[in-house]
């Protein structure tokens, strides 16, 4: 039975990171889940945000710089693990955000954008049946690594890494806020 949108909205839910095994979605699959990311609110059409995929082999790579950065933002050596750890998927997406300039679109709003991208790419990635998570951490923090690492401009910063493979074990449910406990009426 196929899901309604709805249905799926009101049910779904991340994966845990370790849960994620190869493959990763490619080629057409993984345009088409890419292209459905960037179909997101965006006032005064700026399109403040790209894409950046990290393969397994970038992560490799990448895994000294990380634990660098883990290091400069002052992380244990625990903390620097579950750094490097976080940074080993089938494929992970990193979503940058590009402010721009406009007095009629406040750089918040423009924030705003490129977590709509990263919130659209997890639940496309999800609802096409993959495996998926929303992480952020010392990647997204390190100046150093940010530019260094990942060749984002001065301006730019991490809106998050959407992590996506082949979906192992479902978390178990968690629990979630009642309605009643956020929705105020006027």
């Amino acid at each position: 039975m196929t899901q309604t949108a709805s249905e799926f909205l009101a049910t779904r839910r991340s994966y845990p990171r370790p849960a994620l095994k190869d493959p990763a979605p490619e080629g057409e699959r993984l345009n088409a889940l890419l292209t459905a990311a960037l179909r997101v609110p965006d006032h005064g059409r700026m399109q403040p945000w790209r894409l950046v995929l990290i393969d397994r082999a970038a992560q490799k790579r990448l895994a000294p710089q990380l634990r660098e950065a883990a290091q400069r933002l002052g992380r244990d050596e625990s903390g620097v693990e579950k750094a490097l750890r976080s940074w080993d998927s089938p494929l992970i997406v990193a979503v940058v955000f590009c402010p721009g300039e406009n007095p009629k679109v406040p750089r918040w709003e423009q924030h705003l954008s490129a977590g709509a991208v990263c919130l659209s790419l997890l639940n496309a990635a999800l609802a096409d049946g993959w495996g998926a998570t929303w992480l952020t951490g010392p990647a997204a923090l390190d100046r150093h690594f940010m530019e260094g690492g990942l060749g984002l401009a001065a301006h730019e910063e991490i809106a998050g890494f959407i992590h996506i493979g082949t979906g192992g074990e479902v978390a178990a449910e968690r629990p979630r806020p009642s309605l009643a406990e956020k929705l105020t009426r006027l």
